[in-house]
């Protein structure tokens, strides 16, 4: 069956154990790393982790991405669906305060499936935890196993998103897809016996690129304008750092400065 999970709609034909189109990943999943995540937001991660599943590839092509032997290079193991279960089991046994999954986009019909099998002990959130590059009809289709949704919205220009990421249209695909999101989830709601904890909901994550705070602050308008109060939360990430393909593009080629982030975050604030 041709693949068309993603927006790429690239109609690859995919294997259980070969892969080709854009992400160049079999339809089996393949997983690089599952393990307690103390890193994430603080309503994620708790105080006991995300047990955070980091599948393999990616529908985005990121040149700055933190995790690019992952996304990018093929690290992985492919693994069964019942492999996946255990793992999810594994991580529940742990005491992870969610199942949360990485870059899954391409995965979902094999990670449904083990969701399901994993059901009888799954009484922890999982977590959709991708780059925002989505589609609408896939969103609403897995929508049934997701609890708490974590995309981000990376670029209102689709200048910078062609040049950095290879997806030209990632705002008009992400900024739909998002508002699916919010949709589905019907607000925020807390964990009663853990009230810092995020039971089910939408956190929208946004990285301050250098040299481009004034396509932050434009996001930042849209969100303003375009999204109902008091339905998400918004995450304004400071870590950007130089990795991978980076050195190649000398405008993105350092940290960003106190004062780009600060500018984002006084805007954010006054909106």
């Amino acid at each position: 069956m041709r693949c068309t999970l993603c927006p790429r709609l690239c109609g690859a034909e995919r294997t259980e154990t070969a892969g080709s189109g854009f992400c160049r990943m079999p339809a089996g999943p393949v997983v690089a790393r599952a393990g307690l995540h103390m890193w994430e937001e603080p309503c994620i991660s708790g105080t006991r982790g995300s047990g955070t599943v980091f599948f393999s590839g990616c529908t985005l092509g990121c040149v700055f991405c933190q995790n690019h032997e992952i996304s990018a290079q093929g690290v992985g193991k492919p693994v069964s669906v019942d492999r996946l279960r255990e793992i999810f089991r594994g991580l529940i046994r742990q005491g992870a305060h969610n199942i949360n999954l990485v870059t899954a986009t391409q995965y979902l019909p094999s990670i449904r499936q083990a969701l399901e099998l994993a059901r009888p002990e799954l009484h922890i959130p999982v977590v959709y935890n991708s780059g925002g590059y989505e589609r609408t009809e896939t969103i609403r289709e897995f929508s049934d196993c997701i609890d708490i949704w974590l995309p981000d919205l990376k670029y209102y220009d689709s200048s910078l998103s062609e040049k950095y990421s290879a997806a030209q249209n990632y705002f008009s695909m992400a900024s739909k897809a998002i508002k699916e999101m919010i949709r589905i989830s019907g607000g925020l709601a807390w964990d009663p016996e853990n009230p810092g904890l995020l039971k089910k909901g939408v956190v929208i994550r946004h990285m301050v690129l250098p040299g481009a705070k004034e396509d932050s602050i434009r996001l930042l308008h849209w969100i303003k304008e375009e999204l109902p109060p008091g339905q998400f939360l918004l995450s304004i990430l400071s870590q950007y750092t130089p990795f991978y393909k980076s050195s190649q593009y000398p405008e993105i080629r350092r940290r960003i400065t106190t004062y780009e982030y600060q500018k984002v975050v006084d805007t954010a604030i006054e909106l």
